[in-house]
C-alpha cells in the first residue's frame, strides 16, 4: 500500500555551519568589538551570549541570515527567553525542532481526517504517516498538508508505492 511520512527534520550539519559562519562573523564585526558577543551550538541547543538584549537580537540576525543562506528554515528554531548571566551579560538558549510534537501530530491526522480524502493518516513516534490506495490521494494529501500546517517547516520522505 503507497504511504509516505511527514516528518520535521532540521540539515543539522547545514545548522551548524551556519552557526560557526555566524561566530566568524561576530567576531569580526567592528560593533562587537571588545563585548563578549558570541553564539555557539552544543547537540540540539544554540546559546546566544551579548551584553544587551538589543545585541542577542544583533546576533539573532545574523544567525537567520546564514540559516537562510543555507536553505535551513528559521520555522526550525524556538527560542527561549532572554536570561541575565551576571553583571550586565545577557543570554537566549535556542533549540533546534526536531520531530512533530504530539498536538501537531493529532492536528495533521486529524485534518486529514476531516478532509474526506481516501487516504489513513496515523502517528508513528515523532512522524506522522500517511497510507492510501491510490498515488494521486496521497499526493492531494501533501498538498493539503502544505497548505494548511504552515507554521512547521514540515517535509515528507519515505515515499512508497
Amino acid at each position: 500500500m503507497p504511504s509516505f511520512d511527514t516528518v520535521c527534520e532540521p540539515n543539522l550539519v547545514e545548522v551548524r555551519n551556519a552557526v560557526d559562519n555566524a561566530a566568524k562573523e561576530i567576531a569580526t564585526r567592528f560593533d562587537f568589538k571588545g563585548t563578549c558577543a558570541a553564539i555557539e551550538i552544543k547537540d540540539k541547543e544554540i546559546t546566544l551570549h551579548g551584553d544587551a538584549e538589543f545585541q542577542i537580537g544583533q546576533i539573532d540576525d545574523i544567525l537567520k541570515g546564514k540559516l537562510a543562506k543555507r536553505n535551513v528554515d528559521v520555522r526550525f528554531l524556538d527560542k527561549g527567553k532572554i536570561e541575565k548571566v551576571g553583571g550586565d551579560r545577557v543570554k537566549q538558549v535556542v533549540k533546534v525542532r526536531s520531530g512533530i510534537e504530539s498536538e501537531q501530530a493529532k492536528r495533521v491526522q486529524k485534518l486529514i481526517k476531516e478532509s474526506k480524502l481516501k487516504v489513513q493518516a496515523s502517528i508513528q513516534g515523532d512522524a506522522v504517516r500517511v497510507t492510501g490506495a491510490k498515488k494521486d490521494d496521497l499526493q492531494a494529501a501533501m498538498a493539503l498538508i502544505r497548505k494548511d500546517v504552515n507554521d512547521l517547516p514540515l517535509s515528507f520522505n519515505n515515499f512508497r508505492d
